[in-house]
């Protein structure tokens, strides 16, 4: 009896670090301050990470955890971003708010380039559209960005008070990271994976790193 329950404990406990898609704690935190997260994006070196709030957006080296840059942003008196990317050097970044004004910010001098003209990669007005940035969107449904993302037959997907829920191809939850600290139910946290990584943030300004399960 006891070696037919040893052998249904330990077929449970496989069931479960199978159905895991990454490992907790998170590897790795960095603190934006108390400014909810919103967005994120990873220069293409991979050793940066653009990190969109309510209050702009900041760049932080990512193994320094430290601040390198950070860009103001003012769309008819709003300073949330709701989208933001390199382009393909990162040299330049992008951010657009709600109603889709686009900003170019140099992240050398972290000046803002009002020429938009001549910066050929980033979205013009209907490619935004195409993105939901638009005017109308209430504070609850302007969450569009980054709400899901996919890696190896696994998406992750934000949900009600900046949860992140996985899901396997057959939609079968997996995995569920819950944030009590978050104060805002309305928060969605982005989805981001990167290089064996999932990020995310929380609306209390952390972007956490959790390393992927190795399958």
């Amino acid at each position: 009896m006891k070696h037919h329950l040893l052998s249904f404990a330990l077929a449970c406990s496989t069931v479960a670090a199978s159905a895991q898609v990454v490992l907790t704690p998170p590897a790795r935190t960095i603190t934006v301050g108390k400014s909810e997260v919103t967005c994120l994006a990873i220069a293409p070196k991979g050793d940066r990470i653009l990190v969109g709030t309510v209050r702009g957006a900041e760049l932080f080296d990512i193994e320094k955890g430290k601040r390198v840059a950070k860009f103001a942003y003012e769309e008819d008196g709003s300073s949330v971003v709701y989208h933001a990317s390199f382009n393909d050097n990162g040299e330049w970044v992008l951010l657009i708010g709600y109603a889709g004004t686009r900003e170019v910010w140099d992240v050398k001098t972290g000046t803002q380039d009002k020429m938009l003209a001549k910066h050929k990669w980033i979205p013009d007005a209907i490619r935004t559209r195409e993105l939901g940035l638009k005017k109308g969107n209430s504070d609850f449904d302007r969450f569009y960005q980054q709400m899901e993302a996919s890696e190896g037959g696994v998406t992750a997907k934000a949900d009600k008070n900046g949860a992140v829920v996985f899901i396997d191809e057959a939609g079968n939850a997996l995995q569920t990271l819950t944030y009590p600290e978050n104060k805002d139910q309305h928060h969605r946290a982005p989805c981001l994976f990167h290089e064996g990584q999932f990020i995310t943030g929380t609306d209390d300004g952390r972007v956490l790193f959790y390393d992927l399960v190795k399958r």
